[in-house]
C-alpha cells in the first residue's frame, strides 16, 4: 500500500507537469497569429525606418548616410521650431484630460438635462479629423465666425486673424485639440465613476464631507488609474493624431509655426522627397513618445497592480 501511495505521489507531479508544459503551448498556439501580425505590421516597419533613417534615399536611390541624418535634423532651425511646436501642444493635454474630468464628475451627479448634454459632449468623438478642422477653420478665419460675431457687435476694429500669424497659429490648433478629446475622455472617466460603489459617496455625506473633499479624499486615489491612462492615450493623440487637423487647418504654416514633427514627416518625405530625413523623424518621434510616456506607463502599472 505504500508502495502504491509513493508511486501515485511520484507520478502526480510528472502528469501535472506536462499537463501545464500542454496549456503553455496550447497558448503559444493561440499567440502566434497575433505576434505574427504584431511583427508584421509593428516591428518590422520600425526596423525599416531605423534602417533607412540612416540612408540618404529619396525614393529611388539609396545610399549609407550612418548617423549623418541625426547630425544634420540636430543643427536644422527648422526642427528646432518643429520640436518647439510639439512642446507646445504638450501644455493642452492637461487641459484635455482635467476638463473631461470635471465634466464626467458633473454628469455622474445628474443634474437636470444630463441626458442632453452627455449627448452633445460625446459629438467630438463621432467626428474625423478633417471634419473636425473644416468646423473650427469657418471659426477661426479672417472671414470666420469669430470676425463676424464682431462685425455684428459693430466691433470691427478687434478683428482677429489667428491662424494666419506666426506667432498665434499654434493656439486654435491646441484649443480644437483640446475639445476633440472631450468626448472621448469624458467617456473614459464615467466609466470609471459608475465602478466606484455609492455607498461611499453616502458614508462621506453622513461624515459631513463636502463636494470638494469627497472628490479630493474619494475620486481622485479611485480614479487616479483612469487619470493616468487618459494622460497616456491623450499625451500620444498630442503627437501622432494631429496631421490631419493640421493639413486642413493651416497647412503646417504660416512657415513651420504650426508644423508638428508628425507633419514635418509628410514634408520632408513627400514635398521634398527626401525619404530618408523623414524616416529620421520618425525615430526621433518614436524615442519623445516613449520617454514621454515611460513614467506614465509605470505609475500606470503601479495603480492596477
Amino acid at each position: 500500500m505504500s508502495d502504491l501511495s509513493s508511486m501515485t505521489a511520484r507520478g502526480l507531479p510528472r502528469r501535472a507537469r506536462g499537463f501545464h508544459r500542454h496549456k503553455q503551448r496550447a497558448g503559444l498556439t493561440f499567440l502566434l497569429p497575433l505576434l505574427l501580425v504584431w511583427g508584421l505590421f509593428l516591428i518590422l516597419p520600425i526596423c525599416e525606418t531605423a534602417y533607412y533613417s540612416l540612408m540618404q534615399w529619396d525614393g529611388l536611390s539609396a545610399s549609407w548616410n550612418g548617423i549623418g541624418n541625426y547630425l544634420h535634423l540636430w543643427r536644422s532651425p527648422d526642427f528646432g521650431a518643429v520640436f518647439i511646436n510639439n512642446l507646445l501642444l504638450l501644455l493642452s493635454v492637461p487641459f484635455a484630460v482635467f476638463i473631461p474630468f470635471c465634466i464626467a464628475i458633473v454628469i455622474a451627479m445628474e443634474p437636470p438635462g444630463w441626458r442632453w448634454v452627455r449627448a452633445l459632449i460625446f459629438l467630438p468623438a463621432t467626428l474625423s479629423w478633417v471634419v473636425i478642422g473644416i468646423v473650427w477653420l469657418q471659426v477661426y478665419s479672417s472671414d470666420g465666425l469669430i470676425n463676424q460675431a464682431l462685425d455684428a457687435l459693430g466691433l470691427h476694429r478687434f478683428h482677429i486673424d489667428p491662424l494666419g500669424s506666426v506667432h498665434t497659429a499654434i493656439i486654435p490648433i491646441a484649443l480644437t485639440f483640446i475639445w476633440s478629446q472631450v468626448g472621448q475622455n469624458t467617456l473614459i472617466f464615467l466609466i470609471g465613476l459608475s465602478g466606484i460603489d455609492a455607498s461611499v459617496f453616502e458614508a462621506a455625506t453622513i461624515d459631513g464631507a463636502g463636494l470638494i473633499a469627497t472628490i479630493r479624499q474619494i475620486v481622485l486615489p479611485l480614479m487616479t488609474r483612469f487619470l493616468v491612462f487618459t494622460t497616456i492615450i491623450t499625451l500620444i493623440a498630442a503627437f501622432t493624431a494631429l496631421f490631419s487637423l493640421i493639413f486642413v487647418m493651416t497647412g503646417g504654416g504660416p512657415g513651420f509655426s504650426t508644423t508638428t514633427m508628425e507633419f514635418y514627416i509628410y514634408r520632408l518625405a513627400f514635398n521634398q522627397t527626401d525619404f530618408g530625413m523623414g524616416a529620421t523623424v520618425g525615430i526621433v518621434l518614436l524615442c519623445v513618445i516613449a520617454i514621454a510616456t515611460a513614467p506614465l506607463m509605470m505609475l500606470y502599472r503601479r495603480t492596477t497592480a
